[in-house]
């Protein structure tokens, strides 16, 4: 985990839990590897971190099948469009835009590269980090359903927390101009 060691040590002081909580996930993966390093990557993704998501793809590459980084991807890119839509149906309050049909292609969530449980716990970050009700109560029971159990869906909320404060961290470090 060299570039996400350094990255970590180029993290302010005031960003020391997240850096000591970084590296405890990854180190000690409390989903496995390849779904931990998933629902990080997906993290990364979705939050357009640049410099937290090159520096876990730089890992990636060396500790999980590139399987499992293509999905984190696609789970990304797709609830980015999902959350909006799901959320802003939700948010109007209006019940008619739901009978309206989304007509939105999604077909890579029943074909992942991986398996539909690890897609569906990356998805779940993605609409965690949206905060997209709708999104995290239907992934949330897609994950039940496939047979994860709640502490799982609790280390996925876990690691997408740490990712994003870590992504905080890293736009918040002064630069040197």
């Amino acid at each position: 985990m060299q570039n996400v060691d350094n990255l970590r040590s180029a993290l302010p002081e005031a960003a020391k839990d997240l850096s000591l909580n970084l590296s405890s996930l990854l180190k000690t993966p409390p989903l496995g590897t390849e779904r931990t390093w998933g629902v990080a990557l997906t993290s990364a993704f979705f939050l357009r971190s640049a410099p937290l998501r090159d520096a876990l793809l730089a890992d990636a590459a060396e500790i999980v099948p590139p399987e499992v980084v293509d999905d984190a991807r696609a789970a990304a890119a797709l609830m980015g469009m999902n959350t909006i839509y799901y959320r802003f149906r939700y948010l109007v309050g209006n019940d008619s835009y739901s009978q309206l049909p989304a007509q939105l292609r999604m077909r890579r969530m029943k074909e992942p590269k991986t398996s539909p449980a690890d897609f569906e716990l990356f998805c779940l970050a993605a609409a965690t980090l949206a905060g997209c009700q709708s999104c995290v109560a239907s992934h949330e029971k897609s994950v039940r359903d496939a047979g994860l159990t709640e502490q799982d869906v609790h280390h996925t909320v876990r690691i997408a927390a740490v990712i994003t404060g870590v992504a905080i961290a890293c736009e918040t470090e002064p630069s040197d101009d």
